[in-house]
């Protein structure tokens, strides 16, 4: 659910065209490749665009967790060398302005508490420069190096009388898995060769929620002040009424910026003093998120003549021009847009990027993406005009494995929409033979799916089944009129556009029509369940994970809960939209299931309760649908550990092949 979570199986997913059949000779993508797959995230290249930082995790089965490291690679050779060791929890890489340090958010080995950690490039060891009781969510060099602003969760006021179970608070927005009051992030400020900080926002405004939603912290360019997102409390379910606002570096009281809410991620143009900012176009939470430029007191949209969703921005460094990230179609690319000119996409080539951009003061671009037969790797452009250089390969090991088969597929579906999705063959495709086929279905609903390689895809593709993915009304990759289309038809009309992708890949003439399996995790989740129920005669297995069938619960007590209400309009519990929330729940139709359906989720998962789960769980085995659930000990959307994602996938896959092989 929401834009920001989509499906959380993309953290476990590695980036990869593939267009070509598969050889014989080489063995399939296992489980026991995923066990190998390295991430890689946060690249930050150097001012001078000569090398990029980059956080590098490599899972640890044995251990159940993710050795990081932070690699330094030379942009001219691609050699790479490695700066930390036995760090945790590392995020946030960022260099100062003059190149001569490079600063980072970790904890130390049996640390609770990430701190900011500043590493001298010229040798030596990375310093600790903050003793935050709560730790580090978000830092930022000032213009002169000379001080970094950070943000940091505000101490438990009164911690005697919590020990001494004086600890009732009062229910307003929280979810239901909150234990204790939490208190407000807010803004620090301390030398970046450390020291005392100097608290600079009070008060029960956050910069931070409890779903750690967070705001880049933006410098004016003299230095005197720090732009930042502001939330109205610590509650992500609120997290929509966000503005912008600002303080002075000698403290103050905190000033607005941007009052329109849902104002986010502020940047200033690093030549005049224009800010830009993302914002839903026109407000509306339906849209995709817009860029915004505030100029001369009038505030436009700039990136209208995309009408699409834009996941990242980032200002080039002459000023002049802007480069934006997003889907378009089943491809995720960068465009390239001056303030007054025309949107251009780049040409990546057989590149599809992945995560934010970084940009040198020379204007050298780095990236994380995939290529053709290849997962995620660090790329480079050296100009807006240059083919993307691959600079690492540490997932070498996917070349000599044999992948599926994966095309673009579009169709013509419901209200005169042309819609898309992707389609993965078997491994060991054979011409003229028909296979079972199994749907998987992104979540979000604002997220996409798109030429890339995903385990869970290629794990089913290796056990011979076609995988459909189908992109679906509310999906972030056809323009804005599409994402907004689900407003008030979150079932139905989603559900129209999957049935109608479905027709097109039966009339392909490759697949066993009889043999038609249905999955998904969060709104993929959720999909599944309406499909189970609203077609039930379709499908032979279906496996929904973390779904929602019960809009009003969701509302009442997931986290994000007030933003359920931008799909419908108004309150559950109000007359005239009591009808809709419940019309669209896929518990309604769950007396209606027929296929044996394997439930997942995690126990603890603020996102999705798991409660929607016990609820379908009983209802079609009360109807004497075969049905198996299972539940993680885990307080998460989906398992961030290796060993229980390799659970789930395994799980999914058995399921399908029981039913449909």
């Amino acid at each position: 659910m929401k834009s920001i979570i989509l499906s959380i199986i993309i953290f476990f997913t590695v980036a990869i065209y593939s267009n070509v059949p598969a050889q014989s000779a080489k063995t399939s993508f296992k489980l026991k490749d995923l066990q190998k797959l390295v991430n890689l995230s946060s690249p930050a290249i150097s001012p001078d665009g000569s090398q990029i930082a980059i956080i590098v995790s490599k899972p640890d089965w044995e251990k159940d967790k993710s050795d990081q490291e932070i690699d330094l690679v030379n942009v001219a050779d691609g050699s790479l060398r490695t700066i930390t060791y036995k760090r945790e929890n590392i995020s946030k890489l960022s260099w100062s302005p003059d190149g001569g340090s490079l600063g980072f958010i970790a904890s130390d080995s049996g640390s609770k508490e990430t701190q900011i950690f500043i590493m001298p490039m010229n040798g030596g060891d990375p310093q600790c420069i903050t003793d935050s009781k709560t730790g580090v969510t978000e830092y930022s060099w000032s213009p002169d190096g000379k001080h970094i602003a950070y943000v940091a969760q505000d101490t438990i006021p009164n911690p005697k009388e919590i020990k001494h179970h004086e600890d009732a608070f009062q229910v307003t927005d929280n979810n239901y898995m909150v234990r204790a009051s939490l208190q407000p992030w807010h803004l620090w400020i301390v030398s970046s060769k450390g020291g005392k900080a100097r608290q600079l926002t009070k008060g029960a405004q956050s910069l931070c929620t409890d779903q750690e939603t967070i705001s880049p912290l933006e410098w004016s360019r003299d230095g005197n002040s720090i732009t930042f997102q502001l939330f109205p409390n610590v509650w992500e379910g609120n997290a929509w009424h966000c503005t912008i606002a600002k303080v002075d570096t000698n403290g103050g009281n905190i000033q607005t910026v941007i009052q329109d809410e849902g104002a986010s991620k502020p940047q200033y143009n690093p030549i005049t003093n224009t800010l830009t900012f993302m914002r839903p176009r026109n407000g509306d939470q339906n849209n995709g998120n817009a860029v915004y430029a505030a100029i001369n007191n009038k505030i436009s949209d700039i990136t209208k003549e995309l009408a699409r969703n834009i996941n990242s921005y980032i200002w080039l460094p002459d000023g002049k021009s802007l480069l934006f990230t997003g889907e378009k179609g089943t491809r995720s690319v960068i465009w390239n847009q001056s303030l007054e000119g025309h949107p251009k996409m780049l040409d990546l080539g057989n590149v599809n990027i992945e995560g934010d951009i970084t940009v040198s003061k020379n204007g050298v671009i780095a990236f994380t993406g995939s290529a053709a037969y290849h997962p995620m790797e660090l790329y480079v452009m050296t100009s807006l005009n240059a083919n993307p250089k691959q600079l690492t390969n540490l997932n070498i090991f996917v070349d000599s494995l044999s992948l599926s088969k994966t095309e673009n597929i579009s169709w013509k579906g419901p209200d005169g929409f042309n819609e898309d999705g992707v389609l993965n063959y078997p491994v060991d495709y054979k011409p003229g033979t028909k296979y079972p086929l199994v749907l998987v279905i992104h979540g979000g609903p604002e997220g996409a799916s798109t030429e890339a390689f995903s385990a869970l895809p290629q794990l089913i593709a290796a056990e011979g089944f076609f995988v459909f993915q189908p992109n679906y009304r509310g999906s972030t990759n056809l323009g804005d009129a599409y994402q907004h289309a689900i407003f008030r038809n979150t079932g139905e009309g989603p559900g129209q556009d999957v049935m109608a992708g479905l027709k097109k890949v039966e009339q392909l003439g490759v697949i066993d029509t009889n043999r038609i399996g249905i999955s998904g995790w969060s709104y993929g989740g959720y999909m599944t369940s309406w499909l189970n129920g609203y077609y039930p005669s379709k499908w032979k297995a279906a496996v929904e994970g973390a779904a929602l069938n019960d809009w009003v619960m969701d509302y009442t007590i997931a986290y994000y809960q007030t933003g359920d209400l931008y799909f419908f309009g108004g309150s559950p519990w109000s007359k005239e939209y009591w009808d809709i929330w419940r019309d669209q729940s896929p518990i309604v139709y769950a007396k209606f299931v027929k296929a044996p359906t394997l439930i997942m989720g995690d126990a603890g998962d603020p996102n999705v309760p798991i409660v929607n789960s016990y609820e379908m769980y009983h209802a079609l085995k009360d109807n004497g649908v075969h049905t198996e659930f299972y539940t993680y000990p885990a307080d998460t959307h989906f398992p961030h550990d290796i060993v229980r994602t390799t659970d789930v996938f395994k799980r999914w896959i058995n399921w399908m092949v029981k039913y449909l092989k």
